[in-house]
């Protein structure tokens, strides 16, 4: 049975940049468990026959032809903008050095 620990669902809440305390930390661990131990029953069932899909049915994509048409300049796309630098939306950066 595959188990998740505490520290494992604190480090991904890390990653994730997601803040959580000892007692979801706590009742995360567990549930997440249940959670990969269904994944792996799933993978138990499926045998070398089955080849893996995202979707039950076949999908297919609707193209349509690519036509230029008229749009917005720079200058007018980035004429409501608070900020911009170098002809893009100038933004707070949300990460830091540490990636």
């Amino acid at each position: 049975m595959p188990e998740i620990t505490r520290d494992e669902v604190a480090h991904l809440a890390t990653l994730a940049r997601i803040d959580l305390d000892d007692a979801e930390l706590d009742h995360l661990a567990p549930q997440l468990s249940v959670i990969l131990e269904s994944v792996a029953s799933i993978s138990g069932v499926a045998g070398d026959d089955v080849p893996p899909t995202s979707h039950p049915v076949p999908l297919t994509n609707v193209f349509r032809e690519d036509v230029v048409r008229p749009s917005l300049t720079p200058e007018q796309a980035l004429s409501g903008a608070p900020a911009s630098e170098q002809q893009r939306f100038a933004v707070p950066r949300i990460l830091g050095d540490e990636q």
